[in-house]
């Protein structure tokens, strides 16, 4: 009897200590009370409005998708005289990731890097994927230079996230990702934007990778999810909390082998090859999204109020990574 004991122990310990590690729990931590948002719904639907309607496809053609680098330079410099183009090469043709700076104006200490792609998968209208992490970008420089962080933010918008570029070194994020490590910087942490935008309170609409983690998550679409690699255990726990102390909306998270489906599919995917820590933000892409590449993934279809929950999150988050 005392061995079976120690054994049903032993083994709720296990249990216990797997599902902490890959839920990273947060105890004694409150939303607010009253919530105020400071990023603006309406701002984010404009910006995914012309990103996905108005201006042309955001396919792999370099003059397509350089009118959305152009707007998103635009809208940058209406709030930093600090950004830059990175031009790089595929095959003779140039495309380009676009970034604004926000706080020390000074490269040679730490950064965190705030990402999202700004292609579409063949040139569809892409409003979740990835419109809405771009518009996140937007938002956040505006409160950004409002309120100046104390260690550089860098911002940027990628090109070329979507297949065939995914997984090569065609990809913005890859070339980002090794001019830094290029020029030995010191990267805080790189969070991804990838798909914030899609939210649904039905039961049944939030589907997982593996069956058995239906047990350990929501089985509805209400919240905006962390994730990371084996190594991001710490860096997902502070994000997480200055996310859950910014805004009424649920944060969930995962921390699981860069293998498991979902955990890399997006950019920070390259910044964990150039060995810097990175997590993604997203409301889980395919798992819950059923608009995912195809045509009816339009910006009428998202949830911008909670979208801004999600960049106010993020925002918040970034001063628990200090």
């Amino acid at each position: 009897m005392k061995r079976l004991l120690c054994f049903v122990v032993a083994l709720a310990a296990s249990l216990f200590a797997l599902w902490y590690f890959i839920t990273v729990p947060v105890f004694f931590v409150s939303s607010p009370e009253s919530y105020q948002p400071m990023a603006s719904a309406v701002t984010l639907r404009r910006h995914v409005r012309t990103l996905s309607e108005e201006l042309p496809p955001r396919s792999e053609d370099a003059d397509e998708l350089a009118a959305s680098a152009d707007y998103i330079r635009a809208q940058f410099q209406l709030h930093t005289d600090r950004v830059e183009e990175q031009p790089y090469g595929v095959w003779g043709i140039e495309y380009q990731n676009i970034s604004a700076k926000f706080g020390p104006d000074d490269d040679n200490g730490a950064v965190i890097v705030i990402g999202a792609h700004y292609d579409a998968f063949k040139g569809l209208p892409g409003a979740d994927d990835n419109a809405s992490g771009v518009a996140g970008l937007l938002e956040l420089a505006r409160l950004f230079a409002a309120q100046p962080p104390p260690i550089q933010v860098e911002l940027v918008a990628y090109a070329l996230e979507e297949p065939p570029y995914f997984r090569t070194d065609d990809m913005g994020s890859f070339h980002h990702g090794q001019s830094l490590r290029e020029k030995g910087a010191e990267v805080r942490l790189m969070i991804c934007l990838e798909m914030i935008g899609y939210f649904s309170d039905q039961a049944g609409s939030q589907r997982y990778p593996l069956a058995r983690l239906n047990t350990l998550y929501p089985d509805k679409a209400n919240f905006i999810a962390v994730v990371s690699n084996l190594g991001g255990h710490s860096d997902v726990r502070a994000l997480k909390t200055g996310m859950l102390q910014a805004t009424p909306l649920p944060v969930e998270s995962m921390i699981g082998p860069a293998f498991l489906s979902g955990v890399d599919f997006s950019d920070h995917i390259n910044y964990w090859y150039h060995d810097y820590p990175a997590v993604m933000v997203t409301d889980t892409a395919f798992y819950r999204n059923p608009a995912y590449h195809t045509d009816q993934d339009t910006w009428d279809t998202l949830d911008y109020e909670r979208m801004a929950m999600v960049v106010d999150g993020v925002f918040n988050g970034v001063s628990k990574l200090l």
